[in-house]
């Protein structure tokens, strides 16, 4: 039985963070992480395309929350003690400055997750942070006023743990055995599956500016897309992923979206089209693209309202400008299901927020246990939010451990 002041199960973001924080507030603590892999991190590697977008430059905590669509209450007391500038100020003070791309995104200026990781194990190391992989936690349990937990490669005691495990379903199953509810996981941060002859030779596209609603629903967004082989995807669609999560697992991914091109109505886009008409009459309504569209989205939904590569505006009749101004403002595309979002995979669920205390990411039923990171039922859009969440959880229960 190895016995440990502080034991962290999950040897992730939310994990090392915590633990190295732990460790400097208190070096006296003997501090371990307990890590089910053969290497800890993984997330930090594959995050922003192997560039780790480690936060987002938004500076208020009451716009952060906003992109939260679980925790967004929650959250508000913790981002008034730990948020962004923090998070920007941690690093550089470890030798590792931050940098503000132009959407927001904050990376390491060496533009590789691997700078993150090397941080995180040098503090650890220099901490004197016991990191023990290939110890997969089979149990938990308090015993008197200590914490027992059996591993697949032995037991340990500690007087506080803090769980960092993300959306693990077994230590899930061990935390329900202790009295925590679970909000069943569904994904979130997904990219839309749809097959459609005007998307289907056109990948790589991006319409800058549109508006996408669910249908029969009260769900929507703006944003970017990108037409992908299979689907679409950037910002706009992420985000609907992430505020639908819920709703799309109920409909099994199966719905259609409505999408408007250029943020007109169907009225304004009808008059210019009109005008278009007088002012344009000998050009090609095919190759005249309008409202900054790229040229390939304009073509396919010009085809799609049944005009020919060959019309001019003035040949143009009623019934052809209203299917136009439809395609334009209101194309329907129908979702056929989701896939992965690059390799990052965000999950919707985990432990009931009513039974944490975000004063301090302990458990309200089972004293000296905190959590953070991923296993609460927390999660963001994409953008460094996710990662935000997981620093601040992590500092906060640090702090309340230590103290």
């Amino acid at each position: 039985m190895r016995t440990y002041d502080v034991i962290i199960v999950g040897g992730g973001a939310a994990g090392f963070f915590a633990a190295i924080t732990i460790a400097e507030l208190n070096p006296s603590l003997k501090v371990a992480i307990l890590e089910r892999g053969k290497e800890g991190l993984q997330k930090v590697k594959i995050s922003g395309g192997g560039r780790c977008n480690v936060t987002h430059a938004e500076f208020i905590p009451s716009e952060l929350v906003q992109n939260y669509p679980r925790g967004e209450k929650e959250l508000l007391g913790p981002f008034h003690q730990f948020m962004t500038g923090d998070t920007m100020e941690w690093f550089e003070k470890r030798g590792v400055p931050l940098k503000i791309e132009d959407d927001g995104r904050m990376f390491p200026e060496s533009n590789s997750s691997q700078t993150i990781i090397d941080c995180f194990l040098k503090e650890a190391q220099e901490n004197g942070v016991g990191v023990l992989y290939n110890h997969s936690v089979k149990f938990i349990k308090k015993k008197q006023d200590l914490w027992e937990l059996e591993t697949t490669e032995g037991q340990f005691t500690s007087k506080k743990v803090l769980i960092t495990t993300g959306s693990n379903p077994k230590i899930w199953n061990l935390l329900e055995d202790l009295g925590h509810s679970i909000s069943q996981p569904v994904p979130s941060l997904f990219t839309f599956d749809i097959k459609d002859a005007r998307i289907k030779d056109i990948p790589g596209v991006v319409a800058q500016n549109v508006e996408i609603k669910v249908v029969d629903s009260h769900l929507e967004s703006e944003g970017p897309v990108l037409i992908t082989h299979v689907g679409m995807s950037a910002p706009a669609i992420l985000k609907l992923s992430a505020f639908g999560a819920l709703e799309l697992a109920k409909r099994d991914y199966k719905f259609q979206i409505k999408i408007n091109f250029i943020k007109r109505s169907f009225k304004e886009c009808l008059d210019d089209l009109k005008e278009f008409k007088q002012e344009f009459a000998k050009k090609t309504v095919f190759k005249f693209t309008q409202y900054e569209l790229p040229k390939r989205l304009w073509q396919q939904l010009v085809l799609a309202s049944q005009i020919s590569m060959t019309t001019t505006w003035a040949d143009i009749n009623k019934q052809q400008l209203d299917a136009l101004a439809l395609q334009l403002t209101e194309a329907v595309f129908k979702v056929t299901g989701k896939s992965t979002f690059k390799e990052e995979f965000v999950t919707a669920g985990g432990i009931d927020l009513k039974e944490v205390n975000f004063k301090t990411f302990e458990s309200k039923l089972c004293e000296g246990m905190y959590f953070a990171g991923e296993i609460l039922n927390i999660d963001a859009i994409t953008g460094g939010f996710n990662f935000q969440n997981a620093w601040t959880g992590a500092y906060i229960a640090a702090r309340s451990i230590v103290n």
